[in-house]
């Protein structure tokens, strides 16, 4: 025991960190990433308009369904085609499987990690940098987003590697070359192509901060002129600027009034993808969204703000704490819009874990950090043993696995914390957190049968009518993004009741699903059109998008099969 712990501690000095790092990752975020079912509502919609630029070939102008997407830019989706595109190129089926449409989550999410070791490295030191990057690769947010198919790790991506390039400038404006300059404005202009102005308002932020910080009208900023913004300005827009323009004129404007007038894809299934949550939601949740290494950074605070007038630290604030405070104070939405802030958070707690000198937390800090991490640890374990009873009135033998995988994480870091390591108990943290992930991410979420109600209608409409065209099935009461990317953009999507017997009645051959909330209508409406009707099954599930159970039921008119 004692020999593994004294190697865990020399881990961070290994000759092959790019190595390890990516070999962490894999661990952490490859359970599930095959197998869990595409989810609601987001990764669908994503990898549902990728489908239909991949069929299409048309990249200028994205549609889901028959709505246009093109309030957005499309970067996400090209990188989306283009995986699909490279596996089918040597033989592998990919255009109607959900994973494929996750490589660049999952490659984005990669590119953060590496970059927070390699930039890292001037900002912390070498070994702190590898700890905050193995940090970051365990966060539980992180963990999800390479497990949707969505912009948010890929964005983290490239605001890492632009961040990190911006911290050399910083730290030595003398030796930031014109190549770097020129990389840190074309990952930019990358930045603008998957997420709008997301991507650059980070550095900006940081920016406007320094030069606060510093009085930089004394100074006269030497990393801005390091960065050369008069021509990596144009850079930047010359990267971006080819799509909006073309996509502008392949929608005769409409993609301007698009974007100023709101997302047309929320008007599909009645979807809305801005997410309301209280002020001071993120800090309220960051527990979860950083475990299991939240409380290494919750430890961390008053160390880290002692050391904010170190350039390093100065500049890592200056990274983390602007944006934090936009997204709390303006957006108020979902944890993952933070994960900006999280290589700077991560980077700044591992630097207090290694440093002997180390500021100790006050002591209800400290007792706040064990409860963020016991609390989530044991939290996870007990929903993991009972989403399968609660959603399928089942105790699943895989799921009691997690218990003691929960248990072992905080034992062993704890233990680790008593003993004055708090750079061993984050590292243990982050390498106990496999075995949790993987019972959680593998054995529980693909084996449950109620969240995932659009494969199993899928199936039921192909075992019902093989081969089925797609806008010869319509239903009613579930228009859930799923259903289009498990069955086709050209389904048809019904408001009601009457309007699924109207479709049902109007052609033969035709298919209908009608929940359980639609049914009565329906059945009336069949009645006085005088349309026989013949039920193929049921399917019956959890919509976790509506937050109540349903039923679909698969009607033919009567007689054909």
């Amino acid at each position: 025991m004692q020999r593994a712990l004294d190697l865990l501690d020399r881990l961070p000095e290994t000759r092959r960190p790019f190595l390890w790092l990516a070999l962490l990752c894999a661990l952490l975020w490859l359970p599930g990433f095959f197998t869990l079912p595409a989810s609601d509502r987001d990764e669908s919609r994503f990898a549902q308009a990728s489908r239909q630029m991949v069929e299409s070939r048309d990249y200028v102008r994205i549609h889901f369904g028959e709505v246009e997407r093109n309030k957005k830019p499309a970067g996400i989706h090209w990188a989306q085609s283009a995986s699909v595109h490279l596996l089918e190129a040597v033989g592998i089926p990919a255009r109607d499987r959900i994973w494929p449409y996750r490589i660049p989550s999952l490659l984005g999410a990669l590119a953060a990690v590496l970059a927070t070791y390699h930039f890292g490295r001037s900002l912390v030191g070498r070994r702190a940098a590898f700890l905050g990057a193995a940090m970051l690769a365990g966060s539980f947010v992180l963990v999800i987003e390479t497990h949707i198919a969505k912009t948010d790790a890929a964005l983290l991506g490239a605001v890492a590697v632009s961040m990190g390039l911006m911290s050399r400038a910083y730290l030595k404006p003398d030796s930031f070359t014109r190549g770097e300059a020129a990389a840190f404005w074309l990952v930019l202009g990358a930045s603008i192509l998957l997420k709008g102005p997301i991507g650059p308002a980070v550095p900006l932020l940081a920016g406007v901060t320094l030069a606060m910080a510093d009085r930089g009208w004394a100074n006269g900023l030497p990393w801005l002129r390091a960065l050369r913004p008069g021509t990596g300005i144009a850079l930047m827009l010359a990267a971006a600027a080819p799509w909006f323009i073309a996509v502008t004129i392949a929608t005769e404007g409409r993609f301007l009034t698009d974007a100023i007038g709101g997302d047309m894809l929320s008007k599909v299934g009645g979807a809305d993808e801005n997410h309301w949550g209280p002020p001071g939601y993120y800090l309220a949740t960051f527990g979860l969204a950083a475990f299991p290494a939240a409380f290494l950074v919750l430890r961390a605070i008053p160390g880290t703000w002692g050391d904010r007038l170190q350039p390093p630290a100065r500049f890592l604030l200056a990274w983390a704490v602007p944006i934090w405070l936009l997204f709390e104070a303006v957006t108020t939405k979902l944890p993952h819009y933070s994960l900006p802030a999280f290589p700077p958070l991560m980077l700044l707690a591992a630097q207090w874990a290694m440093d002997p000198l180390r500021r100790e937390p006050p002591r209800w800090l400290a007792w706040l950090s064990v409860a963020a991490l016991v609390g989530m640890a044991l939290g996870l374990g007990i929903a993991a043993v009972a989403l399968p009873v609660l959603a399928d009135s089942r105790l699943s033998l895989v799921s009691l696995l997690a218990l003691p995988a929960a248990l072992a994480l905080v034992v062993l870091a704890l233990r680790a914390l008593w003993q004055g390591r708090p750079a061993r108990a984050g590292l243990l943290a982050v390498l106990l957190a496999v075995p949790l992930n993987a019972v959680v991410l593998e054995g529980v979420l693909p084996r449950l049968t109620a969240p995932w109600i659009s494969p199993r209608l899928a199936a039921l409409v192909r075992q019902s009518a093989p081969g089925l065209p797609a806008e010869r099935f319509g239903v009613a009461g579930y228009h859930e993004p799923s259903l289009l990317f498990a069955m086709g953009g050209g389904i048809r999507l019904l408001r009601n009741g009457a309007e699924a017997a109207a479709f049902l009645g109007a052609e033969p051959g035709r298919l209908a699903a009608v929940s359980d909330r639609d049914e009565a209508a329906f059945r009336a409406a069949a009645t006085a059109a005088g349309l026989p009707l013949r039920e193929y099954g049921t399917v019956t599930g959890f919509n976790y998008s509506r937050g109540r159970r349903v039923a679909i039921s698969l009607y033919g008119a009567g007689g054909q099969r």
